[in-house]
């Protein structure tokens, strides 16, 4: 694994092809992945949405839209983050490739699933900040 300044760490020499870029905002983690998901690979996620979580952000944004195969282990770190941070604090965007094992399993119903990065971010929709 190596990380550069700018928190993106590249997974590439792992089994699997990961790629995370973490951002932060006032409001908001975004937390960018590439790759493939899997059993294999899904390590360097968990360990990418605890960095990320590091900070408690008020919402922790995953954007999957590059992400080319997702697998149960992927949706497993997912509703242990949910449940980690609680109800509408955090969102996923999602590519075809993720949505739909997301909908295959019904697991829409417990995540918010958002098509873009904007939609996911929108001010309209940010968690109240106790």
């Amino acid at each position: 694994m190596t990380c550069d300044y700018s928190n993106a760490c590249d997974y590439s020499n792992e089994s699997r092809a990961v790629r995370a870029d973490l951002r932060r905002f006032d409001d908001a983690a975004v937390l960018t992945v590439g790759g493939e998901i899997d059993a294999a690979s899904v390590p360097q996620l968990r360990s990418a949405i605890d960095q990320a979580l590091r900070d408690q952000p008020p919402l922790l944004v995953v954007d999957l839209s590059a992400v080319r195969f997702f697998g149960s282990a992927g949706l497993s770190v997912l509703l242990v983050t949910q449940e980690a941070v609680g109800a509408g604090r955090l969102r996923v965007v999602a590519s075809p490739q993720v949505r739909r094992p997301i909908e295959v399993t019904g697991l829409g119903t417990v995540l918010d699933v958002c098509d873009d990065l904007a939609q996911a971010l929108a001010v309209d929709a940010l968690p109240e900040i106790a």
